[in-house]
């Protein structure tokens, strides 16, 4: 508990400036603790994280007022600063994308690539730009054999991987303009 409450207002400040690197400029973020009556088996405390994305809202419980896009932020942020504190070899984020897009899906990227220098990350995502930061690329796909669906994995290769990011980009099979922007996409990548 005493550890708990010496690490929260820094952990606060570390989520809201990486809030701010997501396009979340305005957003707060605070950790509230409630004395229980007994030893639960988390300790003494139930913990409380209360948000607020805009300038002039009011802090409340992140269930009651996160979008989808926020909640996806909000999860990058937290779990990359956990994943500093303790050893996690892998980190796995499943479509940690959700309702993010562009410049802000991008910066995620950014965060993601940032991560994976000291764990391995593995990312389900149909964002092009998240999949454009990553060192190796898998095709998970589902095909029917004898009355069964299976999930299938593929790794892609370099012009594979040109192919998927601007099929994310367009549509099946990519146009010639969303070649290009995979292209571009993956030279960014080191960004």
């Amino acid at each position: 508990s005493e550890r708990r409450k010496s690490v929260k207002d820094d952990f606060s400040r570390q989520v809201v400036d990486l809030l701010a690197l997501v396009a979340m400029e305005h957003a707060r973020f605070e950790v509230q603790f409630h004395l229980l009556s007994g030893l639960g088996p988390n300790g003494w405390d139930e913990v409380n994280f209360l948000f607020a994305a805009n300038r002039g809202s009011r802090m409340q419980a992140i269930r009651d007022v996160a979008s989808g896009g926020e909640l996806s932020r909000l999860a990058l942020v937290t779990k990359s600063l956990v994943a500093s504190s303790i050893p996690l070899p892998t980190l796995i984020f499943d479509e940690i994308d959700s309702g993010i897009s562009g410049d802000v899906a991008l910066k995620m990227g950014n965060i993601l690539r940032k991560l994976s220098n000291e764990h391995q990350v593995v990312t389900i995502t149909h964002s092009p730009q998240i999949a454009s930061k990553a060192d190796r690329h898998f095709f998970v796909f589902k095909q029917i054999r004898e009355d069964r669906t299976l999930t299938m994995v593929r790794p892609l290769n370099e012009e594979d991987r040109v192919l998927a990011i601007a099929t994310m980009l367009s549509q099946s099979p990519p146009s010639d303009s969303a070649i290009e922007n995979a292209r571009e996409l993956l030279h960014l990548k080191a960004g």
